[in-house]
């Protein structure tokens, strides 16, 4: 754990990195071959781009109007800022963190949504945490189809930070607590059950780094996030899940670069999940931060003796919370108006995440390990409506409850007690065998008004993107069958707390913050419509590594970031499929 003494050591640290990047030559010298040894990937979660520019320039209406993301702004002084980055579609954590770290969308990565839907898998043996119920696997028989439940109901208890990992410690949240019983099965395969690093069809930047001799690391939010390690889960060598939706408990010899401990629970009103209370969320991003710090150090998240990895990373929590909570007796996050105002709690949430993005930099500082790093901020997703006025909740006229039994009964919101349709700000519709898709999208459309009908995908808008849908030759099974993106601040959810989501197409939910800074970088604005996509391309070539042994750069013929290979040469005999030594 973080000691009190290196946190004032950090913050000092990101003082300094604030006053000596602000007058850094705008034709700094290019970053030499040799220096990029890693590259740390930090993901925060729901961060606009509008985000990062307005606390980085300042915004009337917030700590006076002048920044308040003081680290931030620092690392955008020797960095590139892509201001039209889009993350996948749909713009669900689990296919937007697919495309940033295999460079693929869902039609190539089979990574629709966390819970989601295949016609080739059978259900789990036991019913998921997060009520996807158990049911009958026949091996080699035809399949049933299932809904695939890829969230926290796959940990034996999700209730606790650790998971329910069996011997696990109090924070022990990893990849050993998923309960196998609790996996969806595939008949063609004996009913063995499928981990969530063979449920993704293409390898990984951490597979492929890990292949070239490369240590690895990630840090993430559930252990079914695990899937980064790619096909045979062999792609990373240290991981670590704290449950984020477990039970809040006491966290001794954690405290915040803001200086607050958590060695007590700091809100204990919202305790139920870590994910409903602005402070207590901050102690669980607080809590990851460490484990990053340790390997930073050259060690395990545990602490013990390791290396620092070439490619490693983690995401955060806190900026979503802040976007997307309404918090009884404590506050409402989001926004104040379309022009992004942030709210109080939102606002702070910004600058809880920033401090701590200072307290890495100091970090990798004192490691002297700086200098040779790239460091890549972005986000699996944005969150909308920014607009409060926009915001709409409908919890009862969705799509899947329009649909009825024309929608499999595992992915129905009618069955009682069950994980329910893949809808947020999006309705994502695989419909059961038999089922008409022209009735149905027939049915949808003359209903239009009261389910928010934006657009509708199905047939060839939806197949010239994500694939033909089916079990039959040249088919994909977990292809769906229409997508509903209703209109901006449409929300598929009855909850009181909730002010705001994501999942759908919309710009709010896609525009997501990416700077890749270096001490060596130019600073740069690029306007040119990006993809999150093309970070897993663009790290694999920093690291002097091949970027098209990734599947899915093959297959979609995603491209790195071309300003990024401008400024950051690549070493004579670079792509040979091995990877530089650490410091």
């Amino acid at each position: 754990m973080r000691a009190n003494k290196l946190v004032s050591a950090a913050i000092a640290a990101a003082v300094t990195l604030v006053s000596s990047t602000q007058g850094m030559a705008a034709d700094a010298h290019a970053v030499a071959p040799a220096q990029i040894k890693h590259v740390l990937l930090l993901s925060i979660d729901g961060m606009h781009a509008v985000d990062f520019y307005n606390c980085a320039h300042g915004i009337a209406g917030v700590s006076s109007g002048d920044p308040y993301c003081p680290n931030l702004a620092a690392l955008g002084q020797t960095a590139i800022n892509y201001v039209a980055t889009a993350s996948s579609m749909p713009s669900d954590s689990f296919p937007g963190l697919a495309a940033i770290v295999t460079g693929g969308s869902p039609k190539t990565t089979g990574l629709y949504y966390d819970v989601a839907y295949d016609r080739s898998l059978a259900p789990p043996a036991s019913t998921t945490g997060t009520g996807l119920a158990g049911g009958t696997c026949t091996p080699y028989a035809p399949p049933p189809g299932t809904t695939t439940d890829f969230d926290q109901g796959i940990e034996f208890d999700d209730t606790m930070l650790n998971g329910g990992a069996p011997g696990a410690g109090l924070t022990e949240g990893s990849a050993a607590s998923i309960d196998p019983s609790k996996l969806v099965r595939d008949p063609a395969a004996g009913c063995a059950p499928v981990y969530p690093w063979d449920f993704v069809r293409t390898n990984t930047i951490f597979s492929v780094v890990h292949a070239a001799g490369g240590y690895t690391a990630w840090i993430d939010k559930h252990a079914s996030y695990s899937f980064v390690a790619g096909p045979g889960g062999r792609g990373l060598d240290d991981y670590f899940s704290p449950e984020v939706d477990s039970t809040v408990v006491a966290l001794p010899g954690v405290t915040t670069a803001q200086g607050n401990s958590c060695a007590t629970i700091r809100d204990s009103s919202g305790t139920s999940s870590w994910t409903s209370s602005f402070q207590n969320i901050q102690c669980y991003d607080a809590l990851k931060v460490n484990a990053l710090l340790q390997q930073i150090a050259g060690q395990t998240h545990l602490g013990a003796a390791a290396q620092v990895p070439e490619l490693f990373g983690m995401n955060f929590q806190a900026v979503y919370i802040g976007q997307s909570v309404s918090e009884p007796g404590v506050g409402v996050g989001g926004y104040q108006n379309a022009a992004a105002l942030p709210s109080a709690q939102l606002a702070t949430e910004i600058e809880f995440v920033d401090s701590e993005i200072g307290v890495i930099v100091g970090a990798l500082k004192s490691a002297g390990i700086y200098d040779n790093t790239v460091i890549i901020v972005t986000a699996k997703h944005g969150e909308s409506p920014i607009d409060p006025a926009a915001y709409v909740a409908n919890g009862s006229n969705t799509p899947a409850t329009l649909l009825g039994t024309a929608v499999p009964a595992s992915e129905s919101p009618l069955t009682a007690g069950g994980i329910g349709a893949t809808e947020d700000d999006v309705s994502v519709l695989w419909l059961a065998p038999g089922a008409s898709v022209t009735a149905a999208v027939a049915l949808l459309e003359k209903n239009a008004s009261q389910i928010g009908l934006g657009q509708i995908f199905y047939g060839p808008t939806l197949a010239l993107n994500y694939n033909v849908g089916g079990l039959g030759s040249g088919q994909d099974p977990r292809s769906p069958d229409i997508i509903v993106t209703p209109n901006v601040g449409m929300t598929y959810s009855g909850s009181t707390t909730m002010i705001g989501d994501h999942g759908g197409f919309a710009h709010d939910d896609t525009n997501v913050i990416l700077l890749v800074a270096n001490p060596g970088i130019r600073p740069q604005t690029v306007s040119a419509t990006t993809r999150t996509a093309q970070v897993a391309p663009t790290i694999l070539t920093v690291l002097g590594l091949d970027p098209s042994t990734l599947d899915a750069v093959r297959a979609e013929g995603t491209q790195a970031l071309p300003e990024v290979a401008l400024q950051i040469a690549q070493p004579t005999g670079a792509n040979t499929g091995s990877v530089r030594s650490s410091r």
